[in-house]
C-alpha cells in the first residue's frame, strides 16, 4: 500500500526537545500508512545516533554541515511520496486525538483545500482545556510549527525561497497557493502543543536576529509577490511605521534590526530580481480580504 501520510521534522542541537516530540508521536510513526522523516541539520549533540538507535522506522537525513531550515523543508517535501505531508517543529506534538483521520476526511470533503493549518497552543505547559469555540474556515496564511500539505498542491507552487533563511516562507507559500487556486483552511479540531517559553524568547540572545529576519521577510515579500503598483507603497509604509514606533521612541536595538533588514534587502537584490512569482492586482486584492491565519490559540476562560 502506498504511503498516505508523512511527518517531517527538521532539528539541530535540540535533542531533548526532539525526544519529547518523538515520544509523543510514537504511535503515529508506527502506523502502517505513515512515514516519518527527521532531518538532522548538522547537530553535534548525538541526535542522529539517538534517532537511528531508537526509531529504526524513521527515515533519517543527517547533514554534517548545516544546510538551513528551508533547504531541509524543501528537500523533505520534494522527497516524500505521501499524499499528505505533516510539518512539525522539533518542540511540538499533537495533543488532539484521531489526527490522521481528521486530516484525511477534511481534505476529502474540501477538494480546493491545499493546506490545513492546525490550532497551536504556545507554552511550556499544555493548555488546561482542549475545548474551543473556533470553527474551521479559510484563512490567508499558516504557521510553520504545525500544518499539513496536500502534496498535489505543494507540487504546483515554487519551493520555499531558501535565501529567506527563516521567517516569511509560509507567507510566500500562502500567496503562491492562492495564486494557483488553492485554499488554506484553519482546522481547530487538530490541536498542537508548541512547547515554547514565550517570555524567555523576548530576552534570548537571538531576539535581535529574529526581529531582523521578521522585518526583512516582509520586505522581501513586497518586492517579489505584491503587484508593482503597491509594492513600494507597502514597503515605505512599513519602513516609516517601524521608524515612527521604534526609532523615534528611542528603541536603539529595534532600530539596529531595521537597518540590518534594509541591508539584507540590498544584499539580496539579485534574488529578488530573479523571482517571477508576483500576484496580479486582481488576485492580490482578493487575497488581502481573507481572514488572517490564527497563530496563537488561547483557551476560552469560560471553559477553564
Amino acid at each position: 500500500m502506498s504511503t498516505k501520510f508523512s511527518i517531517l521534522i527538521t532539528t539541530k542541537n535540540r535533542l531533548n526537545d526532539l525526544k519529547i516530540t518523538l515520544q509523543n508521536i510514537a504511535t503515529l510513526i508506527d502506523r502502517y500508512e505513515m512515514e516519518c522523516m527527521v532531518c538532522d541539520d548538522g547537530s553535534n549533540d548525538g541526535t542522529s545516533d539517538f534517532v537511528s538507535l531508537n526509531y529504526p522506522k524513521i527515515q533519517l537525513i543527517s547533514h554534517k554541515l548545516s544546510k538551513g531550515l528551508l533547504y531541509n523543508r524543501n528537500y523533505m517535501l520534494n522527497r516524500t511520496s505521501a499524499l499528505y505531508a505533516i510539518s512539525l517543529d522539533d518542540d511540538a506534538h499533537f495533543i488532539s486525538s484521531n489526527t490522521l483521520e481528521i486530516i484525511e476526511e477534511y481534505f476529502n470533503d474540501n477538494l480546493t483545500c491545499g493546506l490545513i493549518a492546525f490550532r497551536v497552543f504556545w507554552g511550556l505547559e499544555p493548555p488546561r482545556t482542549h475545548v474551543t469555540l473556533d470553527h474551521a474556515h479559510q484563512v490567508s496564511d499558516f504557521v510553520g510549527c504545525g500544518h499539513v500539505w496536500r502534496m498535489d498542491a505543494w507540487r504546483l507552487i515554487p519551493d520555499y525561497p531558501e535565501w529567506f533563511e527563516f521567517y516569511g516562507e509560509e507567507s510566500f507559500a500562502s500567496m503562491q497557493l492562492f495564486k494557483n487556486d488553492w485554499q488554506i483552511h484553519y482546522v481547530p479540531e487538530i490541536l498542537v502543543h508548541h512547547r515554547v517559553n514565550m517570555k524567555a524568547r523576548k530576552i534570548d540572545n537571538d531576539f535581535l536576529l529574529r526581529q531582523r529576519r521578521s522585518l526583512r521577510s516582509g520586505w522581501y515579500l513586497y518586492f517579489i509577490c505584491y503587484p508593482k503598483r503597491v509594492m513600494f507603497i507597502r514597503f515605505l509604509s512599513s519602513l516609516s511605521s517601524q521608524i515612527r514606533r521604534k526609532t523615534f521612541k528611542g528603541n536603539m536595538l529595534a532600530t539596529l534590526a531595521i537597518f540590518q533588514g534594509l541591508f539584507d534587502v540590498l544584499r539580496n537584490l539579485s534574488n529578488i530580481f530573479k523571482c517571477n512569482v508576483r500576484l496580479s492586482y486582481k488576485t492580490y486584492t482578493e487575497f488581502v480580504t481573507l481572514p488572517k491565519g490564527i497563530v496563537y490559540w488561547h483557551p476560552d476562560d469560560n471553559y477553564i
